[in-house]
């Protein structure tokens, strides 16, 4: 959140601040300097728990071959707690980027009248909104990815135990590869564009962080499922299971018939001559839908790209709003 209070002159804002930072981009940086600088010392504070993590994750892990069942309970005393704070502290970043980030970028500005003072002297307005994002956007794109990569490379050589191998779900596929730089920016941007709409910083932070929760919502319940393709399983309904492949993500059983016809896989369970139903109905088989792990990557580029497609329409939006409309 930005809590610098000092109004800039006209010669701080025309660039004649000395060092890397100049014009606009130190200005922005001088004004939410507090946010991004405690941004970046969590990243880097977060990326070197990571690595320390794995130093005993793969003591752990060194020399062991049996199958991941086998291995489950011990993981689970020794570094569940662990990987569940690391999730959770990852999951909650766009959270907290939207609101303490994005929602304050335009709307504190707003709110105290300095971006008035800012405009009427040798600035205009567009070179201070390219300023405004580019900055505080390029910083989080920065501390996403670094974050993203640094916690792969800790759960990749356990993502078979961790949350019980379950990446679809419980929290992996959002954290790691694009979706957390995406999803953040994405959050980010429409922290930035309610703050531009309604000009006053904690109404725009508290519909921010509503805004986040219905947008996980979504994402959890109509978008995650429709990234790929569902593999089938299939076995006679009285016969064994092979099983879904390693790493794999169980989604759904079913009944089905011997074209292929799918019912709940409840059916005919409660009635009263449960075979004769099944026979009836046709039902013969039992079908298991999942992921596979090689499908991750995919479904998470594919989901990255929805993500950054909405996140230029957001800021296409803040850009015209910001040109054609009173400050």
């Amino acid at each position: 959140m930005s809590t610098a209070t000092t109004t800039p002159d006209a010669g701080t804002v025309a660039g004649t601040t000395s060092g890397p930072l100049r014009g606009t981009v130190w200005l922005v940086w001088r004004r939410h300097r507090a946010a991004l600088l405690t941004g970046i010392l969590v990243t880097l504070a977060a990326c070197a728990l990571f690595s320390y993590q794995r130093i005993g994750l793969m003591d752990f892990l060194g020399g062991k071959t049996a199958d991941p069942e086998s291995l489950q309970e011990e993981f689970r005393n020794r570094f569940a707690g662990a990987f569940q704070a690391d999730i959770q502290f990852l999951q909650a970043v766009p959270l907290i980027v939207a609101a303490f980030l994005g929602a304050p970028l335009i709307s504190s500005e707003l709110e105290r009248g300095t971006l008035q003072l800012v405009t009427t002297q040798s600035v205009s307005r567009g070179r201070w909104l390219a300023s405004t994002l580019a900055v505080p956007l390029t910083l989080v794109a920065a501390c996403t990815v670094l974050l993203s990569l640094v916690f792969q490379w800790l759960w990749s050589p356990a993502h078979e135990l961790v949350v019980s191998g379950d990446w679809l779900n419980s929290g992996p596929f959002d954290i790691t590869g694009p979706v957390l730089v995406a999803k953040t920016l994405f959050l980010t941007a429409c922290g930035i564009a309610l703050g531009k709409l309604i000009k006053r910083m904690i109404p725009a932070m508290l519909a921010t962080a509503f805004t986040v929760v219905v947008v996980n919502v979504i994402w959890g319940d109509k978008v995650l499922p429709k990234l790929g393709t569902l593999h089938d399983v299939t076995h006679p309904i009285n016969g064994d299971s092979p099983g879904v492949p390693r790493g794999a993500v169980q989604m759904d059983d079913w009944v089905a018939t011997a074209d292929g016809r799918l019912f709940g896989f409840s059916t005919c369970v409660h009635d009263a001559h449960p075979d004769a139903c099944r026979a009836a109905k046709g039902i013969v088989n039992h079908v298991t839908q999942y992921y596979d792990f090689d499908q991750m990557p995919g479904m998470q580029w594919l989901g990255a790209g929805i993500l950054l497609a909405l996140t230029a329409l957001v800021l296409a939006f803040v850009v015209w709003r910001a040109r054609r409309r009173p400050l």
